[in-house]
């Protein structure tokens, strides 16, 4: 009875290691620096990091539904800067209202991730395909309305850079705001747990009574709305919306949902998971920012740490 109870702890030892591995890591990587860097831990810094990780995370959340359902998309970054370039011309280049220029912002990415939905969906493209086309569109378009230099952002999204009040940033306001809402989506509602369907097993879902083009569509589209809200904030805080912004985003984005464990075959992916994935990689940078790392091995640490997670994914789905 002994051997099976210590066999049952250990099960449950690796399974909750395996489902909170990415926080255990952060609270590892945080207790460390907070040894080698001793200014890590200052309350400013603290909310920098927070405010750092912000447009990765929001950008990542959308990444997640479309990794849950067993996708990928690749244009969230360009769709980011687009989004912001869009609400930009629309105030400072045809004079329209503030807030009229940022739901056009929004608007941008809205239909960024409906094509993207529909060529997987309807033309049968692969995801990782299709999103890469819309990515060279999405960037040659930031192009072509910025003429090449930024552009100034109307007040109501520079306040998205701002301080609401002493110690309270609104990207991290804005981050916590939509880590609630994916969260909320995944689980308490009918498109959330058809992504989880879909991903788990597209024909499964179909024979079902999913319509999973349909569902596909509605992925990509949350995917689109929240780069568009990232591009947005990411201009925000640069008082400007330039035409490489976000650049190289995607990976960051899709590295942030690998580390919080999802995985990329689909099925499999949370919110909070995701929030920690974009933490992790605002404090490694900060933090080796705060030991005066090289931005070269910088580059370095952060590949290893993503190909760390996704072989720990790999070794996850082969043993269970």
């Amino acid at each position: 009875m002994s051997a099976v109870a210590g066999g049952r702890r250990r099960g449950s030892a690796r399974r909750v290691l395996a489902d909170n591995g990415a926080l255990a890591g952060l609270l590892v990587l945080v207790v460390a620096l907070s040894v080698l860097a001793p200014a890590f831990l200052g309350a400013r810094n603290l909310l920098n990091v927070g405010v750092q990780a912000a447009v990765v995370a929001v950008l990542a959340f959308g990444s997640t539904f479309v990794i849950v359902s067993g996708g990928i998309d690749l244009s969230v970054g360009s769709v980011a800067a687009l989004s912001a370039v869009v609400g930009a011309w629309s105030s400072a280049g045809a004079g329209l209202p503030g807030p009229v220029a940022l739901l056009l912002g929004l608007l941008t990415g809205v239909v960024a991730g409906l094509v993207n939905g529909a060529l997987v969906a309807w033309g049968r493209l692969p995801a990782f395909i299709a999103t890469l086309a819309v990515l060279s569109v999405a960037r040659g378009l930031t192009l072509v309305v910025s003429r090449g230099s930024p552009l100034a952002t109307p007040d109501v999204v520079s306040s998205l850079g701002a301080d609401l009040a002493p110690y309270l940033p609104a990207p991290l306001l804005v981050m916590l705001v939509f880590y609630g809402l994916t969260g909320f989506v995944l689980t308490r509602t009918y498109p959330g747990r058809a992504m989880y369907a879909i991903g788990g097993n597209e024909e499964a879902a179909r024979l079902s009574g999913i319509d999973v083009r349909r569902q596909k569509l509605v992925v990509y589209a949350l995917s689109g709305l929240f780069a568009a809200v990232a591009g947005m904030l990411l201009a925000g805080r640069l008082s400007s919306a330039g035409p490489q912004a976000a650049v190289g985003y995607e990976l960051d984005a899709i590295a942030a949902v690998v580390i919080g464990g999802a995985s990329l075959s689909g099925g499999v992916g949370r919110a909070t998971g995701t929030l920690v994935g974009a933490l992790v990689l605002a404090v490694l940078r900060n933090g080796l920012n705060q030991l005066q790392v090289s931005p070269f091995w910088q580059q370095v640490a952060i590949g290893a740490v993503i190909a760390l997670a996704v072989l720990l994914d790999t070794l996850r789905r082969r043993t269970r």
